[in-house]
């Protein structure tokens, strides 16, 4: 009978973190600034991903643990499991992972992820792991629109997202009966308001870290 222990945790490369990621989390869509890709191997097959990198604000996150240098920390900023690996898989991978992080990037004193509370999940699997709960509020950074995909705020906002997802935001809103004018002004700038009135709003629910 397959055990957790028949699991093999191991770097992999962007491009198959990725494409595992569009696969089989529940988002389909991947963090681009991941930096860190890790693979998780059940018979010899690649069935998991975890994918680490700087947080979107780091000045936000630097605070949370005293005396943390900008280079100290990391965010677990993307994970994926499909349904064919061992019970617990998820805990001891996260465990692995963060042992080869400790040996090879000596630098990293501590990892900090979110739960999506309104979509997916309220963060069991890393309180099972050791981490620790440092906040929780209601949702306001995840956006549906009309057609019913949903997209993270920042990725709205020229600053992060750029003008790729504001174009991307104006298809949605096109094919939605609704004008992409709304989304974008002339001036290329963005904001909630526009996408309050084409009928967006955020996803009921909680986000916690």
């Amino acid at each position: 009978m397959a055990s957790v222990k028949d699991i093999v945790v191991k770097p992999i490369t962007a491009q198959a973190a990725n494409a595992l990621i569009k696969r089989v989390h529940y988002s389909g869509k991947v963090v681009q600034n991941s930096q860190l890709h890790f693979g998780v191997f059940f018979n010899g097959k690649l069935e998991g991903v975890m994918q680490f990198g700087p947080s979107l604000d780091k000045r936000k996150i630097q605070g949370l643990v005293k005396d943390t240098g900008w280079n100290n920390f990391i965010e677990l900023n993307r994970m994926a499991f499909s349904d064919r690996l061992p019970r617990n898989s998820e805990s001891r991978a996260i465990a692995v992972s963060f042992r080869l992080i400790k040996r090879h990037y000596p630098n990293i004193e501590w990892i900090i992820s979110f739960a999506d509370g309104a979509q997916c999940g309220d963060g069991t699997i890393y309180r099972a792991s050791g981490f620790f709960l440092t906040g929780i509020k209601k949702n306001n950074s995840i956006w549906m629109a009309p057609n019913g995909e949903s997209f993270a705020e920042s990725s709205l906002r020229p600053g992060i997202g750029g003008s790729q997802a504001i174009k991307k935001a104006e298809t949605i809103s096109r094919t939605t009966m609704t004008k992409g004018t709304h989304l974008a002004g002339s001036n290329g700038k963005s904001s909630m308001e526009r996408f309050k009135n084409a009928g967006w709003k955020p996803i009921e629910g909680y986000q916690l870290r």
